[in-house]
């Protein structure tokens, strides 16, 4: 009877191991966005306690991203630099711009090894973005004891859209470096490359010019109702955007005019008209704060000729100490008769300072230069020029809307039942002169981390595949099954992000890493 049982467990484990090992050759890693083209092999590469990590001289700087993400395993590596042996191989070449751009690149997992070729620094860091999605989830929180196993593939991977971005309202709301980095760092996983900081709005102005000091020693002190007050120093900004950069993002900063402008009109009235004519209906007058929600009621003084030399020192300074080519003058909700004269002189002004300008759509009724970059967010302005343009139209890329219908909260005047995950992920795209995407979160009702966090993720998975991948790929089904995979790297990365319904979240409860929200919070 003993020998009977000892060859009952013997089987029983027998085919658990049979079946574990069925299920693992069968089982792809979830990788967001979908890869341009991804073919599956049947084996596994088990990384060895001792390996190489072999680089030719372009890949260099490249080197650590991957030393970063092997320090959370077992694997003892040295690094050679050849760009050929087993082990890990990284090489950039030139030659391949033609196939790969600017930011693709080539994953080869074979029984040699990991091998990432690209033709730039950011193609290679885009591969070892996807090499590290295909990693166990735990790798992101702690180090991972044992053996482990990448499945064997070939990818060879080039992105859809240049312009992969998400905007972050840190005006009404503010949220300083420590967020913003983590943001920048979340991003850059799923590939997403421009970040979007509107700087400035009614209720608070959020970087230091330190020729105009009081735009932050009064200007910041606002926020909205239940918000936080505060700015970037100059010192802030730039160590940002150094820290963007390392992770192929880059800042766009945004000074929001000639209307939503009053937290700029307080710390120097003298820019508003007589009898303050310029703010209507007079929500707030100088020295007040304002906390509300209103927009539309105040802007410069556009007869004023001296709101120009105002508009130059500031955008003069913001160009000096921002290291990227584009500067957002705003420009939306606003009526005005020189509101077109005022857009021409704030994008030349822009121009001169060797920036190019962005603006909201309404600056297309404006006869400006043809290098303007409009940013579509209702598709309601008759324009007179045409440009090229960032498409953020609100019905799908704006996430201060609620996640479901009824979400507590949240914004419902573009959607009223919200904008859900397939909302973002079936927009429909424009033409030729659509640059790429942006999701826009405004923080009229978002002022924590955490809520900032909901709104954002996991909608912003939708949108970085929308940037990414071809068009023709994309498949909402398929995309929420890799979402739902997704689940327990979001909670080690300690993203609050909200737990959409309709996906079956893959989610180590019993290790109490999920921190995610439960539907309605």
């Amino acid at each position: 009877m003993k020998l009977r049982n000892t060859l009952l467990a013997s089987a029983f484990i027998f085919l658990s191991i049979f079946v574990l090992s069925a299920q693992q050759q069968n089982e792809k890693p979830s990788i967001i966005p979908q890869p341009a083209n991804i073919s599956w092999q049947g084996e596994y590469y088990t990384l060895p306690q001792e390996t190489t990590i072999c680089y030719n001289a372009s890949a260099e700087k490249m080197v650590p991203w991957l030393q970063k993400l092997l320090a959370n395993t077992d694997t003892e590596t040295q690094l050679s630099q050849d760009g050929n042996c087993e082990g890990f191989s990284l090489k950039i070449d030139n030659e391949w711009k033609s196939a790969l751009g600017e930011e693709g690149y080539r994953l080869n997992i074979d029984d040699k090894g990991v091998h990432i070729e690209s033709a730039t620094e950011s193609g290679l860091f885009y591969g070892i973005q996807t090499l590290r999605q295909m990693f166990p989830a735990a790798i992101e929180k702690q180090q991972i004891a044992g053996e482990i196993h990448l499945k064997m593939v070939k990818i060879e991977d080039i992105p859809r859209y240049g312009w992969r971005g998400s905007m972050l309202d840190v005006a009404r709301s503010f949220f300083g470096p420590e967020y913003i980095k983590k943001h920048i760092d979340r991003m850059a996983l799923y590939k997403m490359n421009r970040l979007h900081l509107h700087l400035t709005d009614d209720q608070g102005w959020r970087i230091e010019i330190k020729s105009k000091p009081k735009l932050t020693e009064l200007g910041s002190k606002g926020a909205v109702i239940n918000g936080r007050a505060g700015y970037l120093t100059q010192d802030d900004y730039k160590e940002l955007q150094s820290y963007a950069t390392a992770r192929n993002i880059i800042i766009i900063p945004e000074i929001d005019m000639p209307g939503h402008m009053y937290a700029g009109l307080m710390a120097y009235p003298e820019l508003n008209c007589e009898e303050f004519e310029n703010l209507s209906p007079k929500r707030a007058t100088p020295p007040e704060l304002y906390h509300g929600y209103e927009v539309g009621w105040s802007k410069f003084c556009t007869t004023d000729p001296k709101i120009y030399d105002f508009v130059s020192e500031v955008i003069g300074e913001l160009a000096r100490i921002t290291t990227g080519p584009w500067i957002h003058m705003g420009g939306d909700e606003i009526e005005d008769p020189r509101y077109e004269e005022f857009v021409v002189k704030a994008d030349s002004i822009v121009r001169k300072y060797g920036k190019t300008t962005i603006g909201w759509e309404e600056v297309t009724k404006a006869e400006v230069d043809t290098s303007m970059i409009s940013q579509r967010w209702n598709g309601k302005t008759e324009g007179v020029v045409t440009l090229k343009y960032i498409e953020s139209i609100c019905s799908s890329f704006y996430l201060d809307h609620a996640n479901v219908p009824g979400q507590e909260n949240t914004n419902n005047w573009c959607k009223a039942d919200g904008v859900s995950l397939e909302d973002v992920y079936m927009f429909n795209e424009g033409d030729e002169r659509m640059m790429g995407v942006e999701a826009a979160l405004w923080t009229e009702k978002v002022n924590t981390s955490a809520e900032a966090d909901n709104r954002f993720w996991p909608r912003l998975l939708a949108v970085a595949e929308v940037g990414w991948s071809p068009k023709n790929s994309r498949d909402f089904t398929d995309f929420s099954l890799r979402l739902g995979k997704q689940g327990s790297r979001l909670s080690n990365l300690n993203i609050h992000y909200f737990k959409t319904p309709e996906i079956d979240w893959d989610v180590d409860y019993q290790s109490g890493v999920f921190d995610g929200f439960e539907v309605g919070e």
